[in-house]
């Protein structure tokens, strides 16, 4: 941290350059000459920082698919956000998360290699707990999981890493496959321990639990995509796929969306006596003219007129007229 100049101080800096006695623009020089910046090369940054924002903004993307997945499987309220995408050594990494914990180790077709997605203990146990029927309050630490437990992980991480599909789309059409789980960070040697990593920690909340999720993706494997891992690029691929994507994912919706279609064919008040005493070949007296469209119904909305009918065997309502009455939602 710089030292901060007392008044006395900068008055006498300012009647210096006032004087002459000292060079402005020689000690604007001697400070760009000494602006040095320091370069491990035990961990030369393989992205730029550009790139790591595309990452991001990718990871900001899976964070809502995330939570929405999670949140319906486990009925219960998810949040999760990107808290920092990061480039690190793998022995850095590995070091950082705790043991035992939940690794699932997964592939990226058809980009090469592996990766890990690393679940914090306190989550993954908070959700097999939910799962089972309890409140999701678990706080166990430190204790690997169970061979059911293990089971039931699988199932979970197999949904969230499907994600990754929808999250990558807009650059590369891959698919995140489950290869195995493993407890102990030591035993999930994917890379060489010094080779570079990319981290994008998710802070996660399910329910009361709060904890960290980390995707950890080799540097060498996201190597051949490093070209298209910019902002301007991102943004481009989206604009130019959204509509289509959007007409058809709107298209796939409305053709299976499924509403009730009703025909209101009249109504009759009766006591409850007079129901009890209904018998086979009895006739309800109804309030409308055989003559008169019934109104049909889609969902709740009065949209059609029609008459009463025969389709084969079956009673049927013959479409007569449309109601355009009132505003455009009815049409």
């Amino acid at each position: 941290m710089s030292d901060i100049l007392s008044q006395a101080e900068i008055d006498s800096l300012l009647s210096a350059l006032q004087s002459g006695e000292v060079d402005a623009e020689a000690m604007r020089e001697e400070e760009e000459s000494r602006k040095i910046r320091n370069y491990d090369f035990r961990r030369p940054d393989k992205f730029s920082k550009d790139q790591l924002n595309t990452i991001e903004v990718i990871y900001e993307n899976y964070c809502r698919l995330f939570a929405t997945v999670l949140s319906g499987t486990l009925r219960n309220r998810v949040i999760a956000q990107v808290a920092s995408v990061d480039q690190v050594t793998y022995e850095e990494f590995v070091r950082s998360i705790p043991n035992p914990t939940i690794l699932n180790i997964f592939s990226l077709p058809p980009l090469e290699g592996k990766g890990i997605l690393e679940i914090n203990p306190i989550i993954g146990l908070s959700v097999i707990d939910r799962l089972f029927g309890g409140p999701g309050l678990s706080t166990a630490k430190g204790r690997p999981l169970t061979e059911i437990e293990k089971s039931v992980m699988e199932r979970i991480s197999d949904k969230i890493l499907y994600l990754f599909k929808e999250a990558w789309s807009s650059l590369l059409d891959l698919e995140a496959i489950l290869e195995t789980i493993e407890i102990n960070p030591q035993f999930s040697q994917i890379i060489s321990p010094q080779e570079m990593v990319v981290i994008i920690t998710i802070n996660t909340q399910v329910g009361e639990i709060e904890g960290f999720v980390n995707i950890c993706i080799p540097c060498l494997m996201l190597e051949p995509i490093s070209s298209k891992l910019n902002t301007k690029f991102w943004f481009t691929s989206s604009e130019r796929s959204l509509p289509d994507e959007k007409v058809k994912s709107l298209k796939n919706v409305v053709e299976t969306t499924v509403v009730p279609v009703s025909a209101y064919v009249g109504k009759s008040d009766a006591t409850i006596r007079e129901i009890m005493g209904l018998q086979v070949g009895d006739v309800i007296t109804l309030d409308t003219n055989k003559y008169k469209d019934y109104e049909i119904y889609v969902g709740s909305r009065l949209k059609f007129y029609g008459q009463p009918g025969m389709l084969g065997n079956k009673l049927a309502v013959k479409i007569t007229k449309l109601h355009l009455e009132g505003s455009e939602a009815n049409e």
